[in-house]
C-alpha cells in the first residue's frame, strides 16, 4: 500500500486514544499522515457503533471514503473500531468496496497488513491530534457491567485494566509533548485494577499520575456509581493535583427504571453516594448523564427524574435519548416510546438544567478561578476552570487586553459576568 494515510476518528474520546496510538505506529513505520482524506492513498476509519446516530454517522463516513475510492481519488479504504467489531459480516456484504475490516484495538493486524511491524515497546506513545496541553488517558478497556441498554461489552469485551507502570510511562510521554492536564477515561474507571491487582485501586493510580513532574491537573471521567471506592473520595478531596470534578453517569433515578436497566444500584444508594461526594469533597463539581425514553420509563418515572434533577442541581448534565440496540438485554422490550416523546423529555430536562446552570454560574461572579487556556478567538481567549472538562462543559471567555497567551497557559482569572454555559473574566495582574 502507498505511504500517505488519512485517519478519520468517529465517536468518543476512547476512540481518539486508539487512533492516536495507531497513527504513531504508522509514523514509526514510515507512513505520512494527512488530515485531508483526498490527499491520502489509504483512508482508515475508526468507527463508533454505540448508538443508532453514531452508527449512521460512521456508515456515512465509510460511504464518503468509498466514493473517493470509486472516483479514483484514493486507493484503499480500511474500516476499524466498534462498528466493524460489531457488524463486520454485515458491512462486508453491504459495502464490498472496503478493502479490509478490523475490530477494536487491532493495531498489529492493521500495521502488518500494511507492510509494517508493530513496535510493541512504543505502544504507549501517541500522535496527539488535538491541543497538546491536555490528553485523554485510557486506563482500561471493556466493561463487566450488564447494563441492559449498553452494547459496549459486545464491542469492547470484558473489563481489562492497563498495568500501572504502562500508564505512568504513557503519561510521562504525554508530558514531553506538552500535556498539563490528564483526563482519565475508560468504560468504567472505578473498576480499575480489580482484574490485575485483585482490588480497585484507582486512587493509587491517580496519586502516582499526579506526582509526575509537569502534570498540573488530573480529571476523572466515567466513574460508575454502584461501587465508588471510599479511598478514591479521600484522594480527590486531599490531592491538590486532582481537580474537584467527578463525571458519574447515573442514567436514571427511578428504582423501577434502574432495575430494568440493570444498573446495580438503587435510588437510595445513589443519593447516599452523591451526598457523600458533596460533603467530603468541598466545592466538588458533579457531572452526570441521563437516558430518557427508555422502554420501562413511564411518565411517572420521568417526573421522578425531573424532580430529582431540580432538587439536586447538578453542576453539569447531559441527556441521551434511548437507542434500541440488538443483542442487548433491553432489546426484547422494544422501543415503545415514540421518538417525538423521547425528544420532548430530553428538551424538558435541558430546560431545567439551563436554569440550574445559569444560577450555578452566577455564583462564580466575583471569584478568582485558575483557568487553562484552550484557544484564542478574536479579542478573547477561551479557557476552562477546574469545574469543566473539554468539549462537553462550560467555557471561560477571557478579555484579551494586552496579554499574550498560548494554549496550555494557566492563569488566574477574575470572573465578572456569567451566562447559561459560559463565564466571562479578566486576567488578574500580578
Amino acid at each position: 500500500m502507498a505511504k500517505k494515510v488519512g485517519v478519520i476518528t468517529l465517536g468518543c474520546s476512547k476512540n481518539t486514544v486508539d487512533s492516536e496510538r495507531l497513527m504513531n505506529q504508522l509514523l514509526l513505520n514510515g507512513y505520512e499522515l494527512t488530515e485531508n482524506p483526498e490527499e491520502a492513498n489509504t483512508v482508515i476509519l475508526n468507527t463508533c457503533g454505540f448508538i443508532e446516530a453514531a452508527k449512521q454517522e460512521s456508515i456515512e463516513e465509510i460511504l464518503k471514503a468509498v466514493k473517493l475510492k470509486n472516483d479514483g481519488v484514493i486507493e484503499n479504504v480500511i474500516v476499524a473500531g466498534c462498528l466493524s467489531e460489531r457488524y463486520k459480516d454485515d458491512l462486508m456484504a453491504e459495502i464490498p468496496e472496503v478493502d479490509k475490516f478490523y475490530g477494536t484495538e487491532k493495531y498489529e493486524e492493521i500495521i502488518e497488513d500494511m507492510g509494517g511491524h508493530l513496535k510493541y515497546e512504543l505502544l504507549g506513545e501517541r500522535h496527539l491530534t488535538g491541543q497538546n496541553h491536555f490528553a485523554y488517558l485510557k486506563i482500561s478497556e471493556g466493561c463487566d457491567h450488564p447494563c441492559s441498554f449498553c452494547s459496549i461489552p459486545l464491542m469492547r469485551g470484558l473489563h481489562k485494566s492497563k498495568p500501572m507502570e504502562d500508564l505512568i510511562a504513557e503519561a510521562k510521554f504525554l508530558v514531553k509533548q506538552g500535556v498539563k492536564e490528564l483526563i482519565i477515561i475508560g468504560q468504567d474507571t472505578t473498576d480499575y485494577g480489580k482484574d490485575i491487582y485483585g482490588k480497585r485501586n484507582l486512587a493509587e493510580l491517580l496519586r502516582k499520575l499526579s506526582s509526575i513532574e509537569g502534570i498540573e491537573w488530573v480529571r476523572l471521567m466515567y466513574a460508575y456509581p454502584s461501587h465508588f471506592p471510599e479511598d478514591l473520595i479521600d484522594e480527590i478531596a486531599e490531592n491538590p493535583k486532582i481537580v474537584k470534578y467527578v463525571d458519574i453517569p447515573l442514567q436514571h433515578i427511578s428504582d423501577p427504571v434502574l432495575k430494568s436497566m440493570r444498573r446495580g444500584i438503587t435510588q437510595r444508594a445513589t443519593l447516599e453516594l452523591l451526598d457523600k461526594l458533596r460533603k467530603r469533597i468541598p466545592g466538588v463539581t458533579i457531572r452526570t448523564t441521563f437516558i430518557t425514553g427508555y422502554p420501562a420509563e413511564t411518565e411517572e418515572n420521568f417526573n421522578e427524574l425531573l424532580k430529582f434533577i431540580k432538587e439536586f442541581k447538578f453542576d453539569r448534565l447531559g441527556v441521551f435519548t434511548f437507542s434500541v440496540e440488538e443483542n442487548t438485554s433491553s432489546f426484547i422490550l422494544g422501543d415503545p416510546v415514540p421518538e417525538k416523546e423521547k425528544n420532548r423529555r430530553k428538551r424538558r430536562i435541558m430546560e431545567i438544567q439551563k436554569k440550574i446552570s445559569t444560577k450555578n454560574n452566577a455564583l462564580f461572579v466575583g471569584s478568582t478561578q485558575k483557568v487553562i487556556i484552550d484557544s484564542e478567538e478574536g479579542d478573547y481567549f477561551i479557557g476552562r476552570g477546574t469545574m469543566d472538562a473539554p468539549e462537553v462543559d462550560c467555557e471561560v471567555i477571557i478579555d484579551r487586553e494586552d496579554h499574550n497567551l498560548v494554549p496550555g497557559d494557566m492563569v488566574n482569572v477574575l470572573i465578572y459576568d456569567s451566562a447559561e454555559y459560559d463565564l466571562f473574566g479578566k486576567i488578574e495582574r500580578d
